[in-house]
């Protein structure tokens, strides 16, 4: 396992059936915390993940909090348009895990707070008003996380 991607109670089941085909040959971790907004069976998902769906190594966690009672040792990066930090700023390690938020209003303003010093961010132009694509950009870190690494296990 490369590199653990967390999704923030997700809500459209495209997103995440395309970050778990990301996962599937990139060989991450998919992490979901509840509550999510579709079921994991409905077609959308699986269409999105193709056939790669069932390959999809996927980790549900009730709450944030039990994830990181899990994973107490870990190194948790959290992805914001509100990161003080470039994604690119960051010297990552095997088994990081990045974490994402719904795509309506992102993470919690409480999670963010908690964690100031590894909210991370795409840069985006500053007339926006909006943000890229979650899959687009759990993609971008992603990628950036396992160029670091050397591409472990990948051709």
């Amino acid at each position: 396992m490369n590199i653990n991607i967390v999704l923030f109670q997700p809500e459209i089941p495209h997103n995440t059936g395309a970050i778990g085909r990301t996962c599937v040959l990139t060989d991450c971790t998919l992490h979901l915390i509840k509550p999510l907004g579709f079921n994991l069976d409905e077609k959308a998902v699986k269409r999105a993940g193709l056939d790669y769906w069932k390959d999809v190594k996927i980790e549900e966690h009730d709450s944030y909090e039990d994830l990181r009672a899990k994973y107490p040792e870990s190194t948790f990066y959290f992805c914001t348009t509100k990161g003080e930090k470039d994604y690119t700023q960051v010297n990552y390690k095997k088994g990081d895990f990045l974490v994402f938020g719904r795509e309506s209003s992102g993470l919690p303003d409480y999670i963010r707070e908690e964690n100031k010093k590894t909210c991370i961010r795409v840069p985006m132009v500053e007339t926006t008003t909006r943000s890229l694509n979650l899959a687009n950009t759990a993609n971008i870190i992603t990628y950036e996380a396992l160029r670091q690494l050397g591409f472990p296990g990948m051709k």
